[in-house]
Formats: structure tokens, C-alpha cells, sequence
């Protein structure tokens, strides 16, 4: 990639991913609303390991990255529901290579548990 003329680093690139999208939680939820929006609390239920402060830290930081969004309804009581961006949309297929990999892995793994048995 260029930038200003100047060849961007692949591992610059690479980290730059890393550090919006890495981390324990943030691909699951991208994943998550990669279907479609949500509300706090389905995403919760989807992933009921991770803490209501956690899960807020992390919308906060995709927000503020410009990946997903929040719209909140004018109604009583308040709604509020997240989704991707156009530009947080196109992490999917960064997530579909993640799935192929990991399957990849597990195969890999599985197979040479049962080769050495």
C-alpha cells in the first residue's frame, strides 16, 4: 500500500487491523452484527461471558473507530441498537478468512491427535 507516495509496511498495516479488531471481543461482535443490528442486551446474550462493562468498553472503541454505529430511539424505554458501518462492513470477509483458518487449524490438529493415537 502507498500512502503520500510512500510504501506503507505490511506489519504497520497488519498491526493497524490487530489494534482496531483484536482483542477477546471485538471479532465476536463484529460477527455478531454482521447479521444485522442488535440491541445491548442480545449481544450480551450471545456472548454471556463478557462482562456489561466490557461489552460497553468495546462498542465504545468500535464506535469511535468508525466501525459500528449506534442509533438510539426517541421512545420510552430507551432503545438503543448497534450495527456496522459501510466501512465496518467490510471486516466480513476478514472474519470468513478467520473462520476458513481456524477450521484449517482444528482440522490440522484433530488430525495429527488421531495419527499419534
Amino acid at each position: 500500500m502507498k500512502r503520500d507516495g510512500r510504501s506503507i509496511p505490511r506489519a504497520f498495516l497488519i498491526e493497524t487491523t490487530i489494534g482496531k479488531m483484536g482483542g477477546k471481543w471485538k471479532t465476536l461482535i463484529l460477527d455478531h452484527l454482521a447479521d444485522g443490528a442488535l440491541r445491548f442486551g442480545e449481544l450480551q446474550k450471545q456472548m454471556p461471558k463478557i462482562t456489561p462493562k466490557m461489552l460497553t468498553q468495546q462498542l465504545r472503541e468500535l464506535e469511535t473507530d468508525g466501525i459500528i454505529s449506534r442509533r438510539v430511539y426517541p421512545v420510552v424505554p430507551p432503545k438503543v441498537e448497534y450495527e456496522l458501518t459501510e466501512f465496518g462492513q467490510t471486516v466480513a470477509p476478514l472474519l470468513d478468512a478467520m473462520c476458513v483458518w481456524g477450521q484449517m487449524y482444528l482440522d490440522s490438529v484433530c488430525g495429527e491427535e488421531e495419527s499419534a493415537q
